[in-house]
């Protein structure tokens, strides 16, 4: 049996993707395969899943030498488990930069495309197979690129994404727009996850000069719930920063959807320091708001410096 999974902290497109992938192996090719999840699903893959009647996959349980894997929406090592090189890797399907890190015994699948969404990718792939997909796997397929898109709001965006997302519309007989408004006002309700919690419900990894950060994102259409809640969220960043031993802050971005901006909590002179060189503004305060920033990928990872 293959099994198809995303990163950690698992987002909408990670986990729709391998129930998408999933099911196209199990229906147009000689695989056996089935979809799992690397953490706890945020509160807008959830109402996903339920409105199209999906249970939530397992965990994955640990890799074994030679377990036939397919990897979707990352192709970071340390957004999968340890002993990832010990499987045999037979197709990765992804949309972010080349990391490196990865190996494989024999050559192997890798598509890697400058598309907003993995199931995006995933469409093209399927070829005439995506003319005949059922509603509700066209349902995941839609949801995932409304997620990682923000209904069209994020810079990540291409026409090829838009064209699909049109299509699977089509296909579902929905107004996707207003379901994306269903789909936000879903992630918005952060009221089941701790402080902790939202550190890392959507949060990767990553070097700046010679520190090493979490960079964790909140996307909602209520931010003022989310500040609501700082100095428990300032007190959790702290004790991740203990705990975890191999990052020195966390750099954690509230994303006004509706906005189209981003607060940061500058609680501490690192952050205040990297917010203010990677953005070119003068920080005082605990918080900074930097307009027009939606996206990690894009705007925030690569702008990033000391």
């Amino acid at each position: 049996m293959v099994k198809v999974f995303g990163h950690l902290s698992p987002d909408t497109d990670a986990t729709c993707s391998a129930i998408i992938w999933a099911w196209y192996l199990n229906e147009h090719t000689a695989h056996e395969a089935q979809p799992f999840v690397l953490g706890e699903l945020n509160s807008e893959t959830s109402f996903v899943l339920s409105r199209f009647g999906f249970t939530t996959p397992e965990l994955l349980p640990e890799l074994s030498p030679g377990d036939e894997i397919v990897i979707v929406d990352t192709n970071n090592p340390q957004e999968l488990p340890a002993n990832v090189n010990e499987a045999t890797l037979i197709q990765l399907i992804d949309h972010h930069k080349l990391v490196g890190g990865l190996t494989t015994e024999l050559p192997t699948d890798i598509t890697i495309r400058p598309l907003a969404c993995t199931a995006t990718i995933q469409y093209d792939l399927m070829q005439n197979a995506a003319i005949t997909i059922p509603a509700n796997i066209a349902g995941l397929m839609l949801s995932a690129i409304l997620s990682d898109t923000l209904a069209f709001r994020s810079p990540t965006t291409t026409p090829h994404d838009k064209d699909v997302a049109d299509k699977l519309a089509t296909i579902i007989g929905i107004d996707h727009l207003a379901y994306a408004d269903e789909m936000f006002a879903a992630k918005s309700d952060i009221s089941s996850f701790t402080d902790s919690g939202l550190i890392k419900l959507d949060s990767k990894k990553y070097a700046v000069g010679n520190k090493n950060f979490r960079v964790s994102v909140l996307e909602t259409t209520t931010p003022a719930t989310v500040l609501a809640r700082q100095a428990g969220i300032v007190e959790a960043i702290q004790n991740c920063v203990t705990e975890e031993g191999d990052i020195d802050d966390v750099l954690f971005f509230i994303i006004d959807i509706l906005k189209e901006e981003a607060t940061v909590l500058t609680y501490s002179d690192l952050t205040k320091q990297v917010i203010a060189s990677s953005f070119n503004v003068s920080v005082t305060e605990n918080t900074e708001v930097l307009p027009g920033i939606v996206s990690r990928k894009k705007q925030i990872l690569p702008a990033l410096k000391l």
